[in-house]
Order: structure tokens, then C-alpha cells, then sequence
């Protein structure tokens, strides 16, 4: 009372803050003195004593809070070494939320008239223990009135039979917390009760330590040790604090209760069971602890702070935040800049053109002028000969992500993403998605909130159509964090889920929901587990360094995927089998030792505007009748392939860029039926595209291709089997034979597109340029393979060669500028017809030994060499072609002279006579022609366009030798 009076006579001064008065480091001191009522008085004097009762936030307020026998820290059980951001604040809002289960005194009075003129009864207090009023709670029980004070004081209450609240009261363990232990059966018959600092346990005769089945109960600061907990809506329950030990929560169309601040531990079954959709008959307290829940902090983003889930310092990757839009290309040489694809210096000499390799194929030693403009320059040649040099655009669709990736990459080098690849925030998504926004607002059923779930079975278990909210808790070390079945909804925001033994989500049996912004690491299955036509909305996590797959879609689950972080997972990022058809859209999928997203056992799904990177195998791998559309992804940096289609794969490849993987950029098995179009195929290690059959008995896949392990927990695959969907979907359109159509294949280490098969095979107008090895290899074609309309051109070797006992028909190509042969062949069956094959470097047409041609309505200039040779004995029909002269000393054709099996027949040689001549190609201009392309109509929403070439031959020849003049011959 000395301290009051003294600051009372002193509060004027205080106010006027003269220069004279006490210093505000000593009023602070003299303020800590004071009891929580006392600070509150005191904040009403006037504004400036308000302000320094506020500056006590990390002084008295702290003290009072952590003081307090009913709370503990705020950042308990999670981060008890945080500081809560006004100590104030923490300990205002355990204070009201204390207060809850009183709300409803006014309701007990007779009239709310007559209530403004009685006189307030006083709450009593009764004493339990020895040597107090009441030896018992049973007995205090039976004289206690409405919302009296029971508080039993240090010891053990066993009591022998279930004890029934008939009326409301507080019970309150008197001293520290564990030095009153309860062993009870409780069952609340009354409208409201609140029990703190006690140690349950249950009773002898059953394990059921509270029930109540209409009232609001609620607990502070208790510890429940190897019991259950029972609620049945309409009651409700709120309880903060509390610990509890292999103990369960069950609760039972509950339409709201709020567990907070709570540590479960040990639990040999589910710690929180929610059951049954939530009653619509609600209590009373329903419409205060929705208030309360409204007043709490949220745990959804602002547009001034989104923060990323903590990681390990080795673990994070700093280029991969939502705010990054970049990647860091990491190592010392590019994968597609092999040592064995590059001109040593000083290998070419003199007059030297090109060296002969094996079966007599042509290989440029030139420098690289691959990229399109101007054929090389004749700066090597010889000055008394002649050559027309061809200028034409070679030109092919862009890709799909702009000019970012048209380049080499660089080691160390930043690559810019385009704005539709890079991570939002989940405040932005939200922002877009206002059926997610109002999803995460709402609140049903449970509300469990800052908890810590840790060393047992289960954490929380949703069935029955049940409702709950799970914000900011830590589950690790469980069998499994949350499983939600039976058309059950949860909405999850920013938890921690580490170390399960199983799976951290578990989803089945139309299950779904929100789970958002969530961080899921170090689990021994699935960070998720979608099966069964379960269906949520999985956003803005991170799903890592999990011991199998990140996420896991199968048995018909379906879901939307969208803008998550799936890296470090020993399996593939996103695993969809039996009949899952999930949305996957927006996520970063980088670093996974397997596959970046696996399709095998039927799984379906649309795929698209991904950024896949830097996995161990396969991009995107699809096996064994798994049906994607894979659209518009970046697939990139990977150390395998980039799109592998397996034996039985099937799906539609469009729009994608696959750029810089070490190994093909595409591989797959023409027995699959895959429809690659309208990608972007780029500085991949070796084959642009590669097409291998498994049909005639091998069945040993290269290496880098073996398939994944099956995934099925509950089963064989024909368990899910049973549960098919039989739906058609616009998607995805029958195809007969394997297609590869309306790519952009260039600049990648080996050929451009490498066909090792026993099926058909179309491939049809794609630009395949500047590769590091062949346009188009054909090693292997026991059926027919169709190369029609596309454009090849400068690459470092042949455009097209065909190996023995091939059958392939190129039809309508434009095949310009390569550095070797334009067509070299040794296949059996090949027919060559109505192609433009212009300014290669060796020979236009090249025809081995035991070949067996037909060279039908052809344009051939050859810039160098021949216009057409043939080798040894090959059989050949060359008919109605144009041939026009390259160099000056070169003839046109060139064949052995006995070769009596080879036909020449109407054909029209041009042999450059004077500076006058012009040569058109004008009927038909200059291939390939797409507008009279036979393929279909692509699929494609954004369908790329091959860029026709120029069109116009002039020829012009100045003296003997080159001046710096320009001499050129343009393609009209």
C-alpha cells in the first residue's frame, strides 16, 4: 500500500514530465513492483502513464507471465528459447482466453431486468486436502454452488467412483505443476467447467479420465497420463498448456475445440482422434471460442512477410526461395560440350574440307557456324575454285520459356526464369485462389494450433466426414503425423513434419482439404499420400530429403499439386500409379536422387509449367501404361535424361523445354506409342531425342534406365485395380504410332534424334539443327520409320544417315548445311522423295555398298562434293531429280562404272555456266512445306510453328579467286 500511496502523491508530476521529475528508468523500476490489477489502474491515469506501463513489455509483463501457475512460456512446447513478440500481449490472451468458460453466468439468472438489481454473489473457495474443509473433491463436490473455486492442495486424490459435475466450478491444483495428481473418472453433466495445474490419471475402473457430452470444458496447464479424453458435440473444449502422455483425445461431431500450446507424447495409438462432421446443435460457448479463434494471430501469410520453413544450412537451397527467380548452373564444364564433340586446333590445314570417317562419312573439321545465317565461308578453300554459297535463315520455333535458355550453359552462370516458372508466395496464391483463401480462413470441428506431437504412434486421425485445422504445429518421430479418410477435410498451415516411420500425410477414401506452407522432411514413406479418389490441395510446401518419394499419388487419388518445393527425396519427387490423376502445376522439383516426377502402373495426371532439375535419373520418367500430359515444363540440368519413356509408356510430351541434361533429352521406346510435340530440345549431353525398342527380346534397358521399385503399401497391384474410373478424357488422343512431331531438337551432343527400333516410327516436322553429331540417326528400323517435312540442318556431322537392313522413307524435308553428307545410307528399303538437300559440306546423297535406294523429285546441291554418290554395289533408282553443281571442279553424280543396278532416269542436272545464271526453286518453293504437312492438327494450346526458309537462289561468280565481295547463292 506504501508503494500506491507514494505513487499516487507523485502521478502529476509524472504527467507533466517536467525536467525536475524522476527519471523513467527509475518509475520502471518503482512500476515492477506492482500486481497485475495495480498495472491496469495505473494505465488509466493518462496517456503518458499508459506508454511507460506498455515499456514494462520485456520487464514486469514477462515476470507476470512466466510467474503464472495457469500458463507457461508462449512459445511452449515449440520454441520455448522465443521470445513471443509482446510479452503483453502473450499474457493478455491466455488472461481472456482463461476467462471463457464463464461467459455464460448471465444465463443463469432468471432475468436479465431483475439482474441489474440483485446483488452479486460472491464466488467461495473451497479447500481440499489435509487438514482443510474437504478431504475429498467428491465431498467439496457436493457443497459446491455455481462457478465456485475448488483448490486442492498438494497430494493424491484417488477417487473410487465416477464423479459427476452437476454445476459449474473451477478446480485448481494448488502449487507447482505435478504436486496435485487426480486419478479420477470425471463425466460433466454440467454447462461449463474449468480445471488447471493437475495431473490426471485414470482412475482403476476405467481409462476414460474426463467425458462431457453437451458442456464446454476447459483445461490449463494440466498433464493426462495414460488415459482418454472424450467430447461429444454439441459440447466443446478448449485447452492450452497441457501435456499429454500415451494419452488420446477422442472427439465426436464436435462443432468446435481448440487445442493450443499442447505436447503429446508417447501415444500408442492416434494422440487426436476428430470423428463425424461437426453437430450442428451448438452450445453455448461455440460462438465465444469462435471469437476467441478470430482474435488469435494468424498463421497466414502477409504481403510484408512470407517466410520460407527452417532448413539446414547444407540442406537449403538459396537459388530455389519463393522470391528467386533464377537458376545457378553449378560445375566446371557443360554436359554437352564433350571433349570428343570438339575441333582440336590446328586439325584442319591447307586445303583440307573435311576428313573421311568410317563407311565414308564425311565429319566437318571446320570451326562452328551451326547457328543458322550464312554458310560457312570458302576461307579454307582453295583460291582457283569456284563454290556458290548458299545465304539462307534457318529458322525454327521458339522455345516456349523465350530466349533465356536459346544459349550454351554456363558454369556459375545465372539463367533467368520467365515469369509464369517463379514461385509465388502462399499469400500471392492465395490472393489467386479465393476458394483456397476462404478455405483457410474457415474453422470446423478441431482447431489445433502451436502443438507438439512427437515419439508415438499417431498424431492426429480424421475420419467420418470429420473437420479439423492444424496451425503451426511439430510433428516428428511418429508412425505417421496425420491420416485423413472417409470424406474427411483438413486444412494444414505451416506445420513441421519430420522423421515419420511412415507417411507424413496420409489421404484416403475421398479425403482433402488444405494443406499449405508446410514443411515435410527426413520421413521414411511419402511426405503425402493421396490414394483412393482423395482430393486436396497440396500448396506452397516443402517436401524434402524424404527416404522415399516426396509426394505419392495412386489408387485413383487425384489433387492439385501447385507451387511446391519437392528437392532431396531418395524417390521420385512426385510418384503417380494406379489411376492417380493429380493436377501438378507450379512446382520446383530439383535434386532428387531418382526421377523428378515418376509415372508408372497406369497413373495419369496433366503436368505443367513445372521446373524439374538437377535429378539423378530421369526428369520425368513414364512406365509401364503411365499416361501423362506433360506440358509446358522446364525440365533442366539433369544428370540422366530428360523425359524417359519406358517400356509400355504412353502420354503426351508438349510444349516443354528439356535443356542441358547430361544424358538424352528425350528417350523413350517407340513400342510405347509416346506423342513427343512442340518441344524445345536443347544442349542436352547426347541424343536430342532417342527412340529404342524392346520388343525382339532384349530386355535389358541402357544404363540410367531401369525402372523404379512398385509402390504399394497396402498391396498388390490388383487391389487398385479394382477401382478403376472410366472416364474419356479430351486430353489425351488415341495415337497409333509412336510420333515425334513439331519439335525444336538443336545444339545438343549427339544426334539430333537417334532411332535404335523394331516399331513404326513418324517423325515429322521438326527443326533438328546444329547438333553435335548426326541430324538423324537410323540404326536400327525393321518397320517402317517416316522422316516427312521437317528441317535439318548444321549439324557437325551427316544430316541423315540409315544403317543397314533399315527401312525408312524421307519425304518432303529440307535437309541444308551440314557438315557432312546431307543423306548417307546403307539401309535395304529407303526411299528419298521430293526433299531440298542444299549446301551440305560432303556429298548430297551418299549411297553405301548394299544399299537399295529410291531418289525421287529431289533438289541436290552439294556445297563441296558431290551432288549424289554411290559406293560399292548399291542398288538405287534416281529419278526426276534436280542436281544442281557445287564446285567448280566437282561433277554432279558420281558411281562406279559397272554398277549396272543403278538406274538413272529423267533426271535435270545444272552446271553453272555463266554470272547471269539464276536458279529458282520455285515449284514447289523451298522445303518442308508445312502448311501441306499430313500430320493431324497438334494438340498444343500454344502450338509452335516451324518458320519457313528463305526462298530464292541467285548465283554470281566473280573472276578466280573471292574478293570481298559477297559471292552467294540465295534460296528463292
Amino acid at each position: 500500500m506504501d508503494i500506491k500511496f507514494c505513487l499516487l502523491r507523485t502521478s502529476l508530476a509524472l504527467v507533466t514530465m517536467e525536467a525536475g521529475g524522476l527519471p523513467l528508468e527509475l518509475w520502471r523500476m518503482i512500476l515492477a513492483y506492482l500486481h497485475l490489477p495495480d498495472l491496469g489502474r495505473c494505465s488509466l491515469v493518462c496517456r503518458a502513464w499508459y506508454e511507460l506501463i506498455l515499456s514494462l513489455d520485456s520487464t514486469r509483463w514477462r515476470q507476470l507471465c512466466l510467474g503464472c501457475t495457469e500458463c507457461r512460456h508462449p512459445n511452449w512446447p515449440n520454441q520455448p528459447d522465443v521470445e513471443p513478440e509482446s510479452w503483453r500481449e502473450a499474457f493478455k490472451q491466455h488472461y481472456l482466453a482463461s476467462k471463457t468458460w464463464t461467459k455464460n453466468a448471465l444465463d443463469l439468472e432468471s432475468s436479465v431486468c431483475f439482474s441489474l438489481f440483485r446483488r452479486r454473489k460472491e464466488r467461495r473457495t473451497l479447500s481440499v486436502g489435509p487438514g482443510h474443509e474437504f478431504d475429498s473433491l467428491g465431498s467439496a463436490l457436493a457443497m459446491a454452488s455455481l462457478y465456485d473455486r475448488i483448490v486442492l492442495f498438494p497430494g493424491v486424490y484417488e477417487e473410487q467412483g465416477e464423479i459427476i459435475l452437476k454445476v459449474p466450478v473451477e478446480i485448481v491444483g494448488q502449487g507447482k505443476l505435478g504436486e496435485v495428481a487426480l486419478l479420477a473418472s470425471i463425466d460433466q453433466h454440467c454447462s461449463t467447467t474449468r480445471l488447471c495445474n493437475l495431473v490426471f490419471m485414470p482412475a482403476w475402473f476405467s481409462p476414460i479420465m474426463y467425458k462431457t457430452t453437451s458442456g464446454h470444458v476447459q483445461f490449463d496447464n494440466c498433464n493426462f497420463e495414460n488415459g482418454h479424453i472424450q467430447v461429444h458435440g454439441p459440447g466443446t473444449c478448449q485447452v492450452k498448456f497441457c501435456t499429454f502422455k500415451n494419452t488420446h483425445i477422442f472427439l465426436h461431431n464436435v462443432p468446435l475445440c481448440v487445442l493450443e500450446n499442447c505436447e503429446f507424447v508417447g501415444s500408442e495409438n492416434n494422440s487426436v482422434t476428430v470423428e463425424g462432421h461437426p453437430s450442428a446443435d451448438k452450445n453455448w460457448a461455440y460462438k465465444y471460442l469462435l471469437g476467441l479463434i478470430k482474435s488469435l494471430p494468424t498463421f497466414l501469410p502477409t504481403e510484408d512477410s512470407d517466410f520460407l520453413m527452417s532448413l539446414d544450412l547444407e540442406s537449403r537451397d538459396q537459388a530455389w526461395s519463393p522470391k528467386t527467380c533464377d537458376i545457378v548452373i553449378e560445375g566446371s564444364q557443360s554436359p554437352t560440350s564433350p571433349a570428343s564433340s570438339s575441333p582440336k586446333p590446328g586439325s584442319r590445314t591447307g586445303s583440307q574440307e573435311a576428313e573421311v570417317g568410317s563407311d565414308g562419312e564425311r565429319v566437318a573439321q571446320t570451326p562452328d557456324s551451326s547457328d543458322g545465317g550464312l554458310s560457312p565461308s570458302g576461307e579454307d578453300e582453295d583460291e582457283d575454285q569456284l563454290m556458290y554459297r548458299l545465304s539462307y535463315q534457318v529458322q525454327g520455333p521458339r522455345p516456349v520459356l523465350g530466349g533465356s535458355f536459346l544459349g550454351p550453359p554456363l558454369p556459375g552462370a545465372s539463367i533467368q526464369l520467365p515469369s509464369c516458372l517463379v514461385l509465388n508466395s502462399l499469400q500471392q496464391e492465395l490472393q489467386k485462389d479465393k476458394e483456397a483463401m476462404a478455405l483457410a480462413n474457415s474453422v470446423q470441428g478441431c482447431l489445433i494450433r502451436k502443438c507438439l506431437f512427437r515419439d508415438g504412434k499417431g498424431g492426429v486421425f480424421v475420419c467420418s466426414h470429420g473437420r479439423a485445422k492444424m496451425e503451426g504445429n511439430i510433428f516428428r518421430n511418429l508412425t505417421y503425423a496425420v491420416r485423413c479418410i472417409h470424406n474427411s477435410k483438413i486444412i494444414m498451415l505451416r506445420n513441421d513434419i519430420y522423421r515419420c516411420r511412415a507417411s507424413g500425410i496420409f489421404l484416403r477414401l475421398e479425403g482433402g482439404g488444405l494443406i499449405a506452407g508446410n514443411n515435410i522432411y527426413h520421413n521414411a514413406e511419402a511426405g503425402v499420400d493421396i490414394r483412393k479418389k482423395s482430393n486436396p490441395l497440396i500448396l506452397c510446401n516443402q517436401i524434402h530429403h524424404g527416404l522415399r518419394s516426396g509426394i505419392v499419388v495412386l489408387g485413383n487419388g487425384k489433387g492439385i499439386i501447385r507451387n511446391n518445393q519437392i528437392f532431396s527425396n531418395k524417390e521420385a519427387g512426385i510418384y503417380i500409379l494406379y489411376h492417380g490423376n493429380p493436377v501438378v502445376s507450379g512446382n520446383h522439383i530439383f535434386k532428387g536422387r531418382a526421377a523428378g516426377i515418376a509415372v508408372n502402373e497406369n497413373g495419369k495426371g496433366l503436368i505443367t509449367e513445372n521446373v524439374i532439375r538437377e535429378n539423378q535419373w530421369g526428369g520425368v520418367d513414364i512406365r509401364r501404361g503411365g499416361i501423362p500430359v506433360l506440358r509446358s515444363n522446364l525440365i533442366c540440368f539433369g544428370y540422366s535424361d530428360g523425359v524417359v519413356v519406358g517400356d509400355e509408356g504412353k502420354g503426351l510430351i508438349e510444349g516443354n523445354t528439356i535443356y542441358a541434361n547430361k544424358g538424352c533429352g528425350v528417350w523413350m521406346m517407340s513400342s510405347s506409342l509416346p506423342h513427343v510435340t512442340s518441344n524445345h530440345v536443347s544442349y542436352n549431353g547426347l541424343y536430342g531425342v532417342a527412340v529404342f525398342s524392346q520388343k525382339d527380346g532384349s530386355s535389358e534397358l541402357p544404363r540410367g534406365h531401369r525402372a523404379q521399385e512398385n509402390f504399394s503399401e497396402d498391396g498388390d497391384a490388383i487391389l487398385w485395380e479394382t477401382e478403376l474410373e472410366k472416364e474419356d478424357d479430351p486430353l489425351r488422343r488415341p495415337i497409333t504410332i509412336a510420333l515425334v512431331e513439331s519439335n525444336s531438337i538443336n545444339h545438343n551432343g549427339a544426334s539430333g534424334l537417334y532411332v535404335q527400333s523394331s516399331e513404326a516410327l513418324h517423325v515429322i516436322t521438326n527443326v533438328i539443327h546444329a547438333n553435335g553429331d548426326r541430324g538423324i540417326t537410323v540404326a536400327q528400323s525393321s518397320q517402317p520409320t517416316r522422316v516427312a517435312n521437317n528441317s535439318i540442318s548444321c549439324n557437325r556431322q551427316s544430316g541423315v544417315k540409315v544403317e543397314a537392313q533399315c527401312k525408312v522413307e524421307l519425304r518432303g524435308n529440307g535437309i541444308y548445311d551440314n557438315r557432312g553428307h546431307g543423306i548417307i545410307t546403307k539401309g535395304d528399303s529407303t526411299i528419298v522423295i521430293e526433299n531440298d538437300i542444299i549446301g551440305n559440306r560432303g556429298s548430297g546423297l551418299q549411297l553405301l555398298s548394299r544399299s537399295d535406294t529410291k531418289v525421287i523429285k529431289n533438289r541436290i546441291h552439294s556445297f563441296r562434293a558431290y551432288g549424289i554418290a554411290v559406293r560399292g554395289r548399291a542398288k538405287a533408282l534416281v529419278q526426276e531429280n534436280i542436281i544442281f553443281q557445287g564446285k567448280t571442279n566437282k561433277t554432279i553424280f558420281q558411281q562406279i562404272s559397272n554398277n549396272r543396278e543403278c538406274v538413272m532416269q529423267n533426271n535435270k542436272f545444272l552446271v553453272f555456266k555463266k554470272k547471269s545464271d539464276t536458279w529458282r526453286l520455285v515449284n514447289p518453293p523451298a522445303r518442308p512445306h508445312l502448311e501441306t504437312s499430313l500430320r493431324r492438327p497438334s494438340a498444343a494450346h500454344n502450338g509452335q510453328k516451324v518458320t519457313a526458309m528463305a526462298t530464292r537462289i541467285t548465283a554470281r561468280v566473280e573472276g578466280g579467286y573471292h574478293s570481298n565481295r559477297s559471292v552467294f547463292c540465295t534460296i528463292l
